[in-house]
């Protein structure tokens, strides 16, 4: 179906050609799946982007590239001839729904354009349709949703919208660019279930371009390993997963957390990908690979077979198994339980919807109704749930930048709603918010020397010009940077150095609570394994409790003492992070961890189907919040809210199946 050879394309800066991709090829037959896999900066984006002549105007693809689909040479065609390929024939799924979607047009109208444009669908053809696919990627209330804009659309279901627009035209070949990666894992289990479906029914290849190994050992049958725009292993998929050859594979998969790996550090790979204009000459992973020898640095690798289909380009011929970075060891801690650092109990943050001239209140949304937890010193409390459920707003409620509507919130027993601004202030030197987005949550006219020191002139802790100075430094080296990055613009740094920053801004005040929202959820394997040993570090070293909003359950499983899952503002259960990862009560619970995809060859269980959308948490179901959604529900659940059942002196569920 798509034959790449030889691609070879680059971007002009500065009178300067400079290769993103380097001289790469690889199949994809109809009916297949193949992944490329790498870090971010390795060169997968701008790969699809060539193959779909999608490349920026300083984009080239330089001559002896060639790129057939369907035996037809694509990088021959004409603009205009360009334009019926893509969109039917072959397809694109944006990494980045928000950017990709035009925002002055509205759903149906965008979703109606390739229809109409490749199917010659109109009218009422054309939005029964419409409503088909948005029904098809899991959108609840379609009718509705086709006459919304995209900023009405959380960013999961604007993913959403982008796949059904992808799918609209019937495409012999899909390219999806991380297609998951900003949605739940029920969402993802249900979109993954919907590509698989679409490919056995229409014999449709897929291109998959993603960093997550679940999702890859799920889908494909064919894995290529990118490096600094090269690819340097391509195998089968159980070929890659029992016997990843090259070191740089090997070293994607000891950085997966894992409930194994609680006692000790992740394994890192150490530097970074190298930029385009200081490209190494010999092996391109010399300057960060464990197995480097003389040779690397002279002579760059030939294609080697490894058997059966198995390729790589690397000197180093050593033998090493998958088991040996993916140990599964049960875990089990003892122990009574310590004394809580911050408290709350039945805490409510309900907005007022106000409609009218006047502006009357009409109703609330109930974000969070009802929550309580407890975090003890010097442990990790993970709150986790699918979007929308009201996580991140716990979170700010708990420092209070949002105001709590009813409920108590002590931190070392003292109680934090209500009181005035001057106690507050003073307060949060004791607890501070690592923000989901760190390039949105950091200053761009700021360096970054002056953000991290923003926080101990506020409150007062160091007035000293010279003595600020050497405290962000030491900050900067503690969270593995350089001292002299304070000199430096955020935009200077990669996504993984910008999260440091963002946690040395939060230490820079010495707080005993991190509240850490989706902290490592845009980052690579490599780069989210050094800021979770950062984390687990500090808490060694410093005692910091932490409260870890997230959807990823192999960060769960690493770093989290405790779990609360919380669905539509309210916590559903509770426990110790074996109790709940091992011995799951509650429906939802269940239905969460069954939709993770594991980066194994294991047989899975299949994944729990919840049906339609999280509610709208303005208009919530009477009785169990979750019984629309529920396999188990019965007449019970829709009438009565139901009361928190002990499963063990630390496991508590709110189920009617326990009451």
């Amino acid at each position: 179906m798509l034959q790449v050879k030889n691609l070879r394309l680059g971007f002009i800066s500065a009178g300067k050609l400079l290769l993103a991709v380097d001289g790469i090829s690889f199949a994809v037959a109809a009916g297949e799946t193949f992944a490329l896999l790498g870090e971010s900066g390795c060169g997968k984006s701008a790969t699809a982007q060539g193959i779909m002549r999608l490349l920026p105007a300083n984009g080239v693809i330089s001559a002896g590239s060639s790129v057939q689909f369907a035996g037809e040479e694509l990088l021959s065609l004409s603009e205009a001839e360009m334009r019926t390929v893509r969109g039917k024939r072959m397809a694109m799924i944006f990494q980045e729904p928000a950017t990709s979607l035009n925002p002055v047009l509205t759903v149906g109208r965008q979703i109606g354009e390739v229809l109409e444009r490749h199917l010659g669908l109109k009218g009422a053809a054309a939005s029964e349709r419409m409503v088909e696919l948005l029904r098809q990627v899991g959108i609840a209330d379609p009718e509705r949703r086709l006459n919304e804009y995209p900023f009405q659309l959380s960013g999961g279901m604007k993913q959403r919208v982008m796949i059904a627009i992808a799918l609209a035209g019937e495409p012999d070949l899909l390219i999806a660019d991380e297609p998951t990666t900003a949605l739940d894992v029920t969402v993802q289990a249900q979109i993954l279930d919907l590509l698989a479906k679409i490919q056995v029914n229409r014999g449709m290849a897929i291109l998959l371009i993603t960093h997550d190994l679940g999702v890859v050992a799920r889908m494909a049958q064919r894995i290529g390993v990118m490096y600094a725009g090269e690819l340097v292993e391509v195998a089968s998929r159980e070929a890659f997963f029992t016997r990843p050859k090259h070191p740089y594979s090997q070293a994607l998969f000891a950085a997966l957390p894992d409930i194994s790996r609680r006692g000790q550090a992740l394994t890192t790979i150490p530097g970074q990908v190298p930029s385009l204009a200081a490209m190494p000459a010999a092996c391109r992973f010399a300057g960060r690979c464990k197995q480097v020898m003389a040779i690397c640095r002279e002579v760059a690798p030939d294609w080697r077979s490894a058997g059966d289909g198995h390729q790589l380009r690397c000197h180093w011929s050593g033998e090493a198994s998958v088991e040996k970075f993916m140990p599964r060891l049960a875990l089990s801690e003892q122990g009574g339980e310590p004394p809580a650092f911050l408290a709350v109990d039945a805490l409510q943050v309900h907005f007022p919807i106000r409609r009218g001239l006047l502006q009357r209140t009409v109703g609330h949304v109930r974000a969070v109704d009802g929550v309580s937890l407890a975090i003890s010193a010097g442990r990790t409390l993970a709150l986790v749930g699918e979007s929308g459920c009201g996580k991140t707003t716990v979170g700010k409620a708990l420092l209070q930048l949002i105001k709590p509507t009813a409920g108590s919130v002590k931190l070392a027993g003292k109680e934090l709603v209500g009181i005035k601004a001057r106690r507050l202030r003073a307060a949060r030197r004791h607890m501070q918010m690592i923000f989901q987005d760190p390039f949105a949550s950091l200053n761009p006219r700021l360096r970054v020397g002056e953000i991290i020191a923003e926080g101990m002139s506020a409150l007062g802790l160091e007035r000293d010009n010279a003595a600020q100075r050497a405290t962000v430094a030491a900050l900067l080296l503690q969270v593995g940077l350089p001292a002299e990055a304070a000199g430096r613009y955020p935009h200077e740094f990669s996504g993984g150095q910008r999260q440091r920053i963002a946690v040395a801004r939060a230490l820079a005040v010495q707080p005993e609570l991190l509240i850490c929202d989706e902290p490592t959820s845009a980052l690579d394997v490599s780069v989210q394994a050094q800021i979770l040993n950062l984390l687990k570090k500090l808490q060694e070293e410093l005692g910091v409790a932490y409260l870890f909003i997230t959807h990823n359950f192999a960060v769960v499983e690493y770093l989290a003492h405790d779990v609360a899952v919380m669905y539509l503002g309210r916590i559903v259960e509770r426990g110790r992070a074996e109790e709940i990862l091992r011995t799951p009560r509650h429906p939802y619970t269940q239905a969460l961890l069954s939709a993770v995809p594991a980066p194994t060859l294991d047989a899975h269980p299949a994944a729990i189907r919840l049906a339609g959308e999280t509610p709208s948490p303005a208009n919530p179901p009477s009785g169990c919040h979750f019984h629309p959604r529920c396999p188990q529900a019965s007449e019970l659940c829709r009438q009565q809210s139901p009361k928190t059942s002990s499963v063990s002196p630390t496991h508590t569920v709110n189920c009617h199946l326990l009451g």
